[in-house]
């Protein structure tokens, strides 16, 4: 476990332990609708929103997911470390941009 995901889990031990995990799901879910709302709002048609929100709500779903990963033991840097291999050989073709 990394230093991030231990922090995490010290927070979550004094909170008196883990959700069960459909209900860290359910959590993850609403920090996810609330980063789409803070998106929608940055670069809506209003505009009203703004970076900062945007950030706290990147944040509140890193946490979400990291306590998701905690319960199951999961590195989330190993995780996003094989992740960005995979789409480094399986989707290099499709991120180019045609020179027109």
């Amino acid at each position: 476990m990394n230093e991030l995901q231990r922090h995490v889990d010290e927070v979550i031990s004094n909170f008196g332990g883990y959700w069960r995990p459909f209900e860290m799901l359910a959590a993850l879910m609403e920090e996810l609708g609330e980063l789409s709302e803070a998106l929608l709002a940055l670069e809506g048609p209003k505009g009203s929103g703004s970076l900062e929100e945007v950030n706290e709500e990147i944040g509140d779903v890193m946490f979400a997911l990291t306590c998701i990963a905690n319960h199951y033991g999961i590195d989330i840097l190993e995780a996003l470390a094989e992740s960005i291999e995979k789409y480094k050989s399986r989707d290099r073709h499709r991120w180019k941009v045609e020179a027109t």
